[in-house]
């Protein structure tokens, strides 16, 4: 089973993902993870991304997309795994569709978890606001501010996927404004026919 998730800063990938995970037995890859094991391993794709970020530049979309191909053939990952912040962007997409295509390999699931941005930023600000009432320091990741700008990159890069997704047929939506439990219910709904029977 192999899940890309989408929806923008906040929407509750991150406790679905954990979710999925604990249910399929299936691992979260970050591409943020997996670049500093790479470039910890000193693999071949890892030692080209450590020379790149070293003189100041952007990963590019080869190179993380090598860094996800190693990783997918290591053994936790046989029965599939969740992309957690990949593909950002349509190029990307297709980057990856290319590299599975390669490996015999295919998406089972695009998940689109839709949110309304303005009750997204209204959480933020009570969530800042009581934090400041606690007399504690909110992060800066955590200002409704910084939330906003990371709000316009997401629309800005990563919402044409969803019409690129859609366009192929994958994209399925969920409603992340439900309570938690009932979004984790409707992802379990999409997941579960895809779900690969353990090898014997």
């Amino acid at each position: 089973m192999r899940i890309i998730l989408l929806g923008p800063p906040g929407a509750g990938k991150g406790t679905q993902s954990e979710r999925i995970v604990q249910r399929f037995g299936i691992p979260q890859l970050s591409t943020g993870d997996m670049l500093r094991a790479a470039v910890a391993a000193g693999t071949p794709v890892g030692l080209e991304a450590k020379a790149v970020m070293e003189a100041g530049g952007l990963v590019s979309d080869r190179i993380v997309v090598g860094i996800v191909a190693d990783r997918i053939e290591e053994p936790d990952a046989r029965r599939g795994f969740i992309l957690d912040g990949f593909p950002r962007t349509v190029a990307q997409a297709k980057a990856l569709e290319a590299m599975l295509d390669g490996k015999g390999l295919t998406l089972s699931a695009v998940i689109e978890l839709k949110v309304d941005e303005t009750a997204l930023v209204g959480r933020i600000e009570r969530r800042a606001a009581e934090t400041q009432a606690r007399g504690q320091a909110v992060r800066k990741d955590d200002t409704p501010e910084v939330f906003k700008q990371r709000l316009e990159a997401y629309r800005a890069q990563t919402a044409p996927l969803s019409a690129y997704y859609a366009g192929t047929g994958m994209l399925e939506t969920i409603d992340g404004m439900q309570p938690i439990d009932k979004v984790t219910a409707d992802l379990m709904a999409v997941l579960e026919p895809h779900e690969e029977p353990v090898a014997s």
